[in-house]
């Protein structure tokens, strides 16, 4: 099958199943790429942790922030389902620097990087990524503003109803009533924004390399692993990365490297036209397409000279 063939094929898998996404697979070591809409901008919810890490991390190696510092981190008081870490905490608690990275990238923390983006505001961390040539990524606003949707004003049987509103309210631009959602309004950015990211951290870059080595160290300890760890993770293979989720939003991006020296940058943005909270469906169907992009990238670099 040819190339055009096979991505009109996962096109229509994709449709079939209430999704639409961007996706995309580059050979980080030759650049070659197979992707579906990879230019499609997306709110990237907890993504955006990977860069408020680099950023913080940046601070720490420049001695404007100290690792070691304990912060007082105030509970967030959280009791509805998903949110991890201190988020479920009912007392204050003091952090250090250091820990906190480790709770808002490897647990996806949102009060832990809330903590974070005290210490370096959104807007801090997209001149640090446009400083670095990073500049398909933009950060506007924190993870408390992330999550005050109206999910969050509904009682637990009536969630649904904002997963209606996520679908129903968007428009052809990107634009979306539910200002989370909103492309010029949210945290937002592409999978090939995210790739170029993720080509900075894995090869040499702008980035420090020391810095670069404890985000890829942080992506590695991601426990959150039931949406594409699945489909990359193996005997011979690591699988490092951060998922992103909000209302019908379903989020990963990631590196997988190989024992045979291959390695290759995934990143999968979805939204779904189906208004339920869990869908392990469509959880498994990004990470079959992406593995197929993936699974095709790599055949055609072991068949060229």
């Amino acid at each position: 099958m040819s190339v055009e063939n096979l991505i009109r094929e996962l096109r229509r898998t994709l449709d079939d199943a209430g999704l639409r996404g961007s996706f995309l697979v580059r050979d980080l070591c030759s650049g070659d790429e197979l992707g579906i809409e990879p230019d499609l901008e997306f709110p990237i919810a907890s993504l955006v942790k990977i860069p408020l890490a680099l950023a913080t991390l940046e601070r720490i190696r420049k001695g404007e922030l100290d690792g070691s510092a304990q912060i007082l981190v105030q509970p967030g008081g959280i009791t509805t389902p998903g949110p991890t870490g201190l988020s479920r905490f009912q007392h204050p608690a003091r952090i250090a620097v250091d820990d906190l990275l480790y709770l808002s990238t490897a647990v996806s923390d949102n009060t832990a990087a809330d903590a974070l983006f005290a210490l370096t505001s959104p807007a801090e961390v997209s001149a640090m990524l446009h400083g670095l040539g990073l500049r398909g990524i933009t950060v506007r606003h924190t993870m408390r503003e992330l999550n005050e949707t109206p999910a969050e004003r509904l009682d637990p049987p009536d969630v649904h109803l904002a997963h209606f509103l996520a679908i129903e309210a968007g428009t052809a631009g990107r634009g979306h009533r539910i200002p989370q959602l909103d492309v010029t309004r949210a945290n937002s950015g592409s999978a090939r924004a995210l790739i170029e990211l993720l080509q900075a951290l894995w090869t040499p870059s702008p980035i420090d390399a020391g810095v670069s080595e404890r985000v890829r160290t942080l992506m590695a300890g991601n426990l959150i692993r039931h949406r594409l760890a699945p489909d990359f993770s193996s005997d011979a293979s690591r699988w490092s990365s951060k998922t992103g989720t909000l209302l019908n939003l379903r989020h990963e991006f990631g590196v997988v490297e190989h024992a045979d020296g291959q390695v290759f940058g995934v990143a999968v943005l979805t939204e779904s036209r189906v208004p339920a909270i869990s869908q392990p469906g469509a959880e498994a169907l990004m990470a079959q397409v992406a593995r197929t992009l993936r699974d095709r990238l790599r055949h055609m670099s072991a068949s060229w000279p």
